[in-house]
């Protein structure tokens, strides 16, 4: 044989794999192209589960974010409502010595004088526009009559023997109590039954 025929069939014999070694070359130690393969889609798969893992989170980051938001925006409209609600409170506290001192005053007027008519009918008029008009903004008088004593509406300041009335009745009432939007603002003062 010829030393190009020779040279011919040892090229033949190492033919190349596609991984650029020779068959004779390729040891065991080194993974074959189908281990590379599985290898890489073993990793492709973990990288698609780590990115379907993320996708979930944001998810669910995104849907904790929008409640938070929701749940900001209902206090932040109840904050709002209830310091509209209660703004006027300070102000009603100023107005009830009036409505009182009006009350007082038809109270003490001589209802049956001729001369004092005009006067009467003025102060109720006033005073029922005055109570129209507080009661438009949420200030609603507590009722007293024939109802036992609340402690969280009235405050006793005497108690009477009475036989008309059970005992922890009201028996009367000194001066009434307000509410503003079902907020107490000002006890009725009364006497109970003992």
């Amino acid at each position: 044989m010829t030393e190009q025929e020779n040279n011919m069939s040892e090229n033949e014999t190492n033919i190349e794999t596609p991984t650029g070694q020779s068959t004779e070359e390729q040891s065991p130690s080194q993974p074959s192209v189908e281990d590379q393969l599985k290898a890489k889609d073993a990793r492709i798969s973990e990288l698609e589960q780590a990115l379907q893992l993320a996708k979930k989170n944001e998810s669910e980051a995104m849907i904790r974010a929008r409640a938070e938001i929701d749940n900001v925006r209902k206090r932040v409209e109840q904050d709002v409502d209830k310091a509209r609600k209660f703004a006027l409170e300070k102000f009603s506290n100023e107005l009830l010595p009036v409505i009182d001192n009006l009350e007082r005053a038809l109270e003490s007027t001589d209802k049956n004088n001729p001369e004092h008519k005009a006067t009467v009918e003025g102060l109720e008029l006033t005073l029922k526009s005055f109570l129209d008009t507080v009661k438009k903004f949420g200030i609603e008088v507590i009722n007293t009559a024939d109802s036992q004593l609340n402690p969280e509406l009235h405050q006793a300041i005497s108690m009477v023997e009475s036989p008309e009335h059970q005992s922890g009745q009201i028996v009367n009432t000194i001066q009434k109590g307000y509410t503003l939007n079902g907020r107490l603002i000002r006890p009725a003062m009364v006497i109970v039954a003992k």
